[in-house]
């Protein structure tokens, strides 16, 4: 037995809300719960790498464009029970496909499997995908190309037990994908988890930003992206949206020329990053030039502690290494002078630092505020608060921090 999503009802000037699935990174539901509800969507359910709305598909196209901290844009297709590979075939067969898959297309499909009988989890994909494309060769003679590459269409199946749950994946590669990072740097930071790291620090372009230790430039340019108001969904293409049947391009041409009038047209306060190392500037320049917010960004080449601050106070974010592959005690002295700078150089200001593991956090020799988990590149990290008072407050030493 099968259940149809939504999806596969005909288009029309008055299209039903969907169920949809917006996935996202471990820890970062949160934030995009928050989005979506600024965006006027109602959650319906949230787990930890996603949250499930009700949205049509010009909606969804939209979130492509708009959404900072999610990774895709799911629209359930179908519900089926199958109790092993043969039954997803044979269920799978039986659906719409001629509706939404163009068989002179490119198809991808990915797969969350928990299933006793599947042991190899590359066969649900190639079973699912072979349904398809027997079913299309069946109904119109032809079927599309296939592959890993997802830059074309993508179906998703989440199976559990017995259930699999289809999805037409809108959205193909990562949104954490923006396209304006041609120029990596060491490790970087991915582009959601800045994202959510700034929402988390209630960053809106009011106050000055300052950003030692720059890296690629990732937490500055997101941070431009979002003072500005831009959608950062418009740096890049290839979205799979664009290649299922029955998705008017017309749609979506308006998608983006709306995306593209939003935006303020007031210039955030400083936003100024720093490093020491003249390849990370220069990787951060061109990746500002690429996002096209060079001119909201004052870079310079310098030690983290002699980074310029602005007269007007803010908020200093600081992405240290975590020690993994130099070890922890090389870093413990950097750590040291991260907390002497916050002590001697930013009384008044809010500092943060996005690190991992207890004894560089003790380095600081700073009482932390507020601690937020997050994980990056699947590392425990936090994201630790400093409220840096200036006179009699300015927070005391604490072994225990």
């Amino acid at each position: 037995m099968y259940t149809f999503g939504y999806y596969i009802e005909p288009l029309t000037e008055h299209e039903p809300k969907r169920f949809t699935r917006v996935t996202c990174a471990p820890t970062l539901a949160p934030y995009l719960k928050e989005e979506l509800a600024q965006l006027g969507f109602e959650c319906l359910s949230m787990d930890k790498t996603g949250v499930e709305i009700k949205a049509s598909t010009q909606e969804a196209m939209r979130l492509n464009l708009q959404l900072r901290t999610a990774f895709h844009v799911l629209q359930r297709f179908a519900d089926i029970n199958c109790r092993n590979a043969d039954e997803l075939y044979k269920e799978a067969k039986r659906l719409p496909w001629d509706r939404v898959i163009d068989p002179n297309g490119y198809l991808s499909v990915t797969s969350n499997v928990n299933n006793p009988t599947i042991t190899n989890s590359m066969f649900p994909n190639m079973r699912l995908k072979d349904a398809i494309c027997d079913k299309l060769v069946e109904q119109v003679g032809k079927r599309p190309d296939a592959g890993s590459k997802q830059d074309g269409m993508v179906v998703h199946m989440h199976w559990r037990e017995n259930k699999a749950r289809i999805y037409l994946n809108l959205t193909g590669r990562k949104l954490s994908d923006r396209g304006y990072r041609k120029m990596p740097f060491m490790a970087p930071m991915r582009e959601t988890i800045a994202a959510a790291v700034l929402m988390e620090m209630g960053y809106t372009g009011e106050k000055p930003l300052v950003v030692p230790m720059c890296g690629s430039g990732t937490i500055a340019i997101e941070a431009a992206l979002m003072a500005k108001q831009r959608a950062a969904g418009l740096l890049r293409s290839g979205y799979a949206c664009n290649q299922f049947l029955g998705i008017s391009e017309d749609d979506w041409r308006q998608a983006r020329a709306d995306a593209k009038k939003m935006g303020s047209k007031n210039d955030p306060a400083p936003i100024i990053a720093s490093d020491i190392e003249e390849d990370a500037v220069n990787a951060a320049l061109k990746n500002a030039i690429t996002a096209g917010v060079d001119h909201l960004i004052e870079f310079h080449l310098c030690d983290f502690a002699e980074t310029p601050l602005p007269e007007l106070k803010g908020d200093v974010v600081l992405h240290g290494e975590y020690g993994l592959r130099l070890g922890d005690d090389s870093l413990i002295e950097t750590y040291n002078r991260m907390g002497d700078f916050f002590k001697q150089q930013c009384a008044g200001w809010t500092g943060y630092v996005f690190t991992s593991g207890k004894p560089l956090i003790a380095a600081m020799k700073l009482k932390v505020s507020k601690r937020t988990p997050f994980t990056n590149a699947e590392i425990d990290c936090r994201l630790l608060k400093y409220e840096l008072y200036e006179g009699s407050r300015e927070p005391k030493a604490s072994s225990n921090s």
